[in-house]
């Protein structure tokens, strides 16, 4: 059975990504586990391709495991190096360093 994405569900995705610091970048996984649904790491992604119908949240932050930005949004790393983030040769986040620790 596929689960509906309420508006409850998806301000509780944003609230998480809300609480990410400037100069850090969470993963679409570590925001799943905190908001308890730890196999949505691809709801999580919906979400945030929507967030703008919401208000203004801190999208940017979120990346993949890896540390890869989203495809097709090039701003997103101009964004994340304005705040101090630093990407890898393969332009990757560099996770090891910039991952928030929540």
């Amino acid at each position: 059975m596929r689960k509906q994405m309420t508006e409850s569900l998806i301000y509780e995705i944003l609230s998480a990504v809300e609480e990410i610091p400037c100069g850090r970048v969470a993963s679409y996984g570590q925001i799943a586990r905190l908001i308890g649904r730890d196999r949505n790491s691809r709801l999580v992604g919906k979400v945030l391709s929507l967030s703008q119908f919401y208000g203004d949240y801190p999208c940017h932050r979120v990346v993949n495991h890896a540390g890869r930005t989203a495809p097709g949004w090039h701003e997103q790393r101009q964004l994340l190096e304005d705040e101090g983030v630093e990407f890898k040769d393969n332009g990757c986040v560099d996770m090891k360093r910039f991952q928030w620790e929540e």
